[in-house]
């Protein structure tokens, strides 16, 4: 045991969390040779068989289960000695927050910077893209969802509820007419939303809340981009309230037909309760409770 290199079994731990050799290098920033070059290492080192390889992926055999819970103890050992490394006395290491990405390029993107410049020894990652890192394989420290998990020891609480709304721009309108009801959406207008295949979260799927058998034209996966295609005038689409009440050049659509969707905060139980955790959870908490009005505007 003494030759083994820990960023062998940092290698082990991220293979056992992902699954993926390819997704195993992602986290860890190296590439797939480099994953399964040094897990063969370190299970001849061992002298044993770690994981079972399959069409699903890598699976823990039972020798990788011992190991696993030795490793992880000893990576939450020294996650505790990172929160406390910084010599001016502040926290230290990485917090990863994963969000979706409306929510994080409209509005966390705002307020981080008031969370580095309390603790400028922290690295801060904000992944912010259409999906969830999974906070039970340890690929977040805390991440911001659509739902509350129903497994994993993982830790959930409502962050806040958000609306959406129907928008469009002035110019569309003029082109082509302001609906005066919900039935009028399907004579005469384009609806712009999601691609159905590529819908990460059932949460998202809100064109029948509108009116039954509403179908986008067209759609894309990203938030960003749909906001782009209304706001260019391309047709008419569901955004949250955030991010359209930050573009003046959108006009509301059918306004009482709100749609209420709600941000569940989520850590994993095992770091729950690290430093740089629960300040990146009181720092969540405290900014939406300052903006709530941008998220649930009246």
């Amino acid at each position: 045991m003494q030759d083994i290199d820990w960023s062998d079994f940092q290698v082990f731990l991220a293979l056992a969390h992902s699954g993926r050799t390819v997704d195993a290098a992602n986290l860890l920033g190296v590439d797939a040779t480099t994953v399964s070059r040094r897990l063969k290492r370190l299970e001849t080192a061992l002298g044993a068989a770690l994981f079972e390889r399959g069409r699903e992926g890598h699976q823990l055999t039972e020798a990788g289960e011992d190991l696993f819970e030795q490793v992880s103890t000893m990576a939450r050992a020294a996650a505790r000695i990172r929160d406390g490394a910084d010599p001016a006395g502040g926290l230290a290491g990485t917090l990863r927050i994963s969000v979706s990405e409306g929510f994080g390029t409209w509005f966390l993107s705002r307020h981080i910077p008031k969370l580095a410049a309390a603790h400028p020894a922290l690295t801060i990652d904000l992944v912010a893209s259409s999906g969830f890192l999974n906070p039970s394989r340890r690929e977040a420290d805390i991440a911001v969802m659509l739902s509350r998990p129903r497994s994993g020891q993982l830790i959930a609480r409502k962050l806040s509820d958000y609306s959406l709304g129907l928008y469009a721009t002035q110019g569309y309108i003029e082109k082509s007419g302001m609906p005066e009801k919900a039935e009028d959406l399907t004579r005469g207008h384009r609806l712009i939303g999601y691609v159905p295949e590529l819908v990460y979260a059932p949460e998202l799927v809100y064109l029948d809340e509108i009116h039954p058998g509403l179908r986008a034209s067209l759609r894309s996966s990203s938030i960003n981009a749909q906001h782009r295609l209304i706001a260019q005038g391309a047709g008419l689409g569901v955004l949250p309230r955030f991010i359209a009440g930050a573009d003046t050049a959108l006009v509301p659509i059918l306004p009482d037909r709100t749609i209420l969707r709600s941000f569940w905060l989520v850590t994993h139980a095992d770091t729950s309760s690290l430093a740089r955790v629960r300040a990146g959870k009181e720092w969540l908490m405290d900014t939406v409770a300052e903006h709530r009005s941008v998220l649930l505007p009246r």
